[in-house]
């Protein structure tokens, strides 16, 4: 199953758990003063790591090799649509955020206007 490329304008190489070479799509969109950072689940044509399970360390990759400033980061994973008949392959976005003494992480998630709203220029 291939995920469309009009969820992401970029493939990014990270480290996953343990080190293992991971890949997700990812787009950065600069809007309103906030930089909205979208990463998207790649499904097979990932070898490692899913966005989920990498989560507050994938953020961290993506600030420093993209120079951005990560208390300005709206961060945001997309599980694409896929066109599978398995619900958990539905499209979907979630705003994340980490708790900064812990791994945990808050998902909310995103309604189909409140992505539409940041994602046109």
């Amino acid at each position: 199953m291939k995920v469309s490329e009009k969820y992401y304008d970029e493939i990014f190489d990270f480290k996953g758990q343990w080190e293992m070479p991971s890949k997700c799509g990812l787009k950065i969109i600069k809007k309103s003063g906030k930089t909205f950072v979208i990463v998207t689940e790649l499904y097979q044509e990932n070898p490692g790591t899913s966005v989920t399970y990498a989560g507050k360390s994938l953020k961290k990759q993506i600030c420093q090799e993209k120079n951005i400033d990560s208390d300005s980061v709206v961060y945001i994973e997309c599980n694409p649509d896929t066109k599978s008949v398995l619900s958990f392959y539905d499209e979907e976005f979630f705003e994340v955020t980490f708790n900064d003494t812990a791994q945990q992480a808050n998902y909310r998630k995103l309604e189909r206007e409140e992505v539409e709203n940041f994602q046109t220029q």
